[in-house]
């Protein structure tokens, strides 16, 4: 019995939570109305949904999440027409006449009559439905304790009467302020014209109301403000009720669910969407530092895949960070998953991504999908991308490209919370990045990504065309901003240009801090001396991390290579590359 007053309790709290605003206009609309037939229909049918659709969050699928989803639709159209016909009557006649009279019979005819004649029950019980399935209530200690327990241990008895006890707690407190407001406006439409205003009023509200659930105010905003809220009272009266003998059977499933609570920062609820379940990771053709996984073996914990190609300069820039989340949360329950999908034929090379792996310090497992099976699972199209998993099993959040480094961090930290981590942590990590690793210069790039092969080239610049699959002699002269030339004997097929003669090069003019150069060594493996001028000279301190200050460097391995890094201010360069043995292989510049 103890924890059913404990939920009642909690949800009497929520009128002081912040959550609470939005549907306060949609409660207070219905203030002056008879309580038996008006009022109380509508807190009924309000509390009588929210412990619905609890309880099917709780325990039930994605199928359930997408027919909430579909019911907030449905409320949020239906409560933004009662705020249009409580603000204008005009307004309402511009719309289709049998939704006015359905919004007018809600309202019992938008206000006109006498209030409570021929007042419908099932009306106002119609409005608490929609009312419930918008109600959103911050995720205090008391409530996290009942849906942990209740997804913990399945739809039951137990967990449906704590859900209608908490929900009736708080119809109970907007019941008393619905009296006190219903006496409030009732003085004032005592005055005359008053009450045509309030009624405008509440029209407002209603409609702010409708906007601020619409656009995620309630589980975002109002739920941050309300850690400052009812979470010490909640909390003291969990610690009261908790020291006290159990002996129903409802106390003990809630032995259970204090255990949850404790174990989950009190039952800590992120409001991240679920955006599907967790796809496949069949198809990889070998994993590196680990044995294969799967899905099912990683529920449970919380999973961060990571799509990434390690010649990517924009994956290269996010290897950091992955890298420092893996080591800081392991511990806590997190899993990193790096699914390497290959750009390049090169990069299909395990040997080669064994190299990259070590040059890059990854020690979380990776995932060689070389047949893009993984790939097309997650339906991805994007290097790097980052899909986030709950302990469930279920996509949370994901992001695709580089950047917001701390809001995936801070989606790690929610759903390790979720999860029942203890030590979370708020501090975000610092990585320590060096070299084509370190984040762009956005404010100076003017120059963007260009392929050599043929297949995705662009903006080839000389004068001999570029020549599929043939040996061909080229030469460039002056190229404008963002074009570039071939110089020497070339081969150039779909995704790379091979050097069949020693002394030839590659010029491109550009505007960026940080040029780089996916380059290779010839068939045989053999290294390719090269040597770097930046307009004609020697990059001195301009000079990237892969060349020294005479520009002077050499190819030993397919990967990205930083030639150039502008100390000083950022201005157009042309950059030259001159290779200085034959057979090497280049397949794409890229810009920092």
């Amino acid at each position: 019995m103890s924890l059913l007053i404990v939920a009642y309790l909690g949800g009497v709290l929520t009128i002081l939570s912040p959550c609470i605003l939005p549907v306060l206009p949609f409660v207070f609309a219905r203030a002056g109305r008879p309580f038996v037939s008006s009022t109380l229909p509508m807190l009924g049918g309000m509390a009588i949904m929210f412990a619905s659709v609890a309880t099917l969050a709780a325990v039930g699928g994605n199928w359930a999440v997408h027919v909430n989803e579909y019911g907030r639709y449905a409320a949020i159209a239906l409560l933004a027409l009662f705020g249009v016909t409580l603000i204008s009557s005009r307004a309402a006649a511009i719309l289709t006449v049998p939704i006015i009279a359905f919004g007018n019979r809600l309202l019992n005819g938008s206000g006109s009559g006498k209030p409570g004649k021929g007042e419908s029950s099932g009306k106002s019980f119609v409005l608490g439905v929609a009312t419930g399935l918008l109600w959103a209530p911050c995720a205090g200690p008391i409530l996290g304790l009942v849906l942990t327990g209740a997804a913990l241990q399945g739809a039951n008895v137990e967990t449906t009467l704590l859900l209608l006890a908490y929900s009736a707690g708080a119809a109970t407190s907007l019941a008393v302020a619905l009296l006190v407001g219903g006496r409030v406006f009732a003085v004032m439409k005592q005055s005359l014209g008053a009450g045509e205003w309030v009624r405008r009023g509440l029209g407002a509200a209603v409609l702010t109301g409708v906007a601020a659930i619409a656009l995620g105010l309630d589980t975002g905003v109002l739920a941050r403000l309300s850690i400052l809220g009812t979470t010490t009272i909640e909390q003291s009266l969990l610690d009261r009720f908790k020291t006290e003998p159990k002996t129903s059977s409802v106390e003990v499933a809630g032995n259970s669910m204090f255990l949850a609570a404790d174990d989950a920062r009190q039952g800590f609820s992120s409001g991240l969407p679920v955006e599907g379940q967790f796809p496949s990771l069949d198809g990889a053709v070998e994993w590196l530092n680990s044995p294969p996984l799967t899905s099912e073996q990683l529920r449970g914990k919380v999973v961060l895949v990571n799509f990434w190609t390690y010649s990517c300069i924009n994956c290269i820039r996010t290897v950091p960070y992955v890298r420092a989340w893996a080591e800081k949360y392991k511990d806590q329950g997190l899993v990193v998953i790096g699914v390497h999908s290959p750009e390049f034929a090169f990069e299909k090379k395990i040997d080669n991504v064994k190299d990259a792996i070590e040059d890059f310090k990854i020690g979380y497992p990776v995932a060689i999908d070389n047949d893009f099976k993984i790939w097309r699972a997650f339906q991805n199209s994007y290097w790097p991308a980052h899909y986030l998993i709950d302990a469930k099993g279920q996509v949370r959040h994901h992001h695709f490209g580089e950047g917001d480094y701390a809001q995936s961090e801070k989606v790690i930290q929610d759903l390790l919370a979720e999860a029942g981590a203890l030590n979370t942590e708020n501090a975000m990590v610092k990585p320590d990045s060096a070299g084509a690793e370190i984040a762009p210069d956005l404010g100076n790039i003017r120059s963007s990504e260009t392929y050599i092969g043929y297949q995705r080239a662009s903006n080839f610049t000389s004068p001999e065309g570029l020549n599929a699959d043939v040996a061909q002699n080229y030469t460039v002269a002056e190229p404008g901003l963002n074009e570039w030339g071939l110089t020497g004997r070339w081969t150039v097929a779909a995704e790379r240009g091979t050097l069949n003669q020693s002394g030839g090069g590659i010029t491109y003019r550009f505007s960026a801090r940080d040029l780089h150069l996916v380059l290779g060594p010839n068939t045989n493996g053999d290294p390719v001396r090269f040597q770097v001028t930046v307009d004609g000279k020697p990059p001195g301190e301009n000079h990237g991390a892969d060349v020294d200050r005479n520009g002077i460097g050499t190819v030993k391995e397919t990967r990205l290579y930083q030639l150039v890094r502008q100390a000083g201010k950022v201005s157009e360069r042309t950059f030259e590359i001159r290779f200085l043995d034959p057979g090497v292989e280049a397949f794409v510049f890229t810009f920092g």
